[in-house]
């Protein structure tokens, strides 16, 4: 993989939203067609045998490669938004985060038992936002639910939201201690 490329080019931000963060952005990626590429291109290898029907890209930031790997594997897109983005009637589920409670939506009409969906999102931190994403996919009775991430931290163990068994992939592996 070109791991390399990708990690040349991603942005840190120390101490971003708040001091002692170290912020990693994604945004770099995405604005440099080579990387963009090997994104789209590495993620398409790793799951284009699995049979994907969906992608669910979880907002914001799921929506941008999400979009580019549907189209790759011949799936649909399915936006997951906060409450009042969907037009139609929705699915939701409300989770714990570090300050409060947030809610994760998807049409009513967006998945059913014959899909196997792809969750995709930007990065794997604490995994609250993407746990509840795949329980909120799990309602739909799907045949199988894979989550990625384009990038994990690995040092706040995000993977220990997931049920035992959940097929979790990322693209990086970073620490906030780089």
């Amino acid at each position: 993989m070109n791991k390399q490329v990708l990690l040349k080019n991603l942005r840190t931000i120390p101490d971003f939203p708040i001091k002692g963060i170290l912020f990693f952005d994604v945004t770099t990626l995405f604005k440099d067609a080579e990387c963009l590429k090997i994104m789209v291109d590495e993620l398409y290898e790793y799951y284009k045998d699995k049979g994907i029907t969906k992608v669910v890209g979880i907002e914001s930031r799921g929506f941008v490669l999400g979009g580019a790997l549907a189209e790759r594997l011949g799936a649909g897109l399915i936006m997951a938004r906060k409450p009042g983005k969907l037009p139609a009637e929705v699915v939701e589920e409300t989770y714990e985060k570090e300050y409060g409670k947030d809610t994760i939506q998807i049409h009513k009409d967006a998945l059913n038992e014959n899909d196997v969906v792809l969750l995709h999102d930007d990065l794997l931190a604490t995994g609250g936002t993407m746990a509840a994403a795949e329980r909120l996919v799990e309602k739909f009775g799907v045949k199988k639910t894979y989550v990625n991430f384009i990038m994990e931290i690995t040092d706040l163990n995000g993977r220990n939201v997931f049920p035992k068994g959940t097929d979790v992939y990322s693209l990086l592996s970073v620490s906030e201690k780089q």
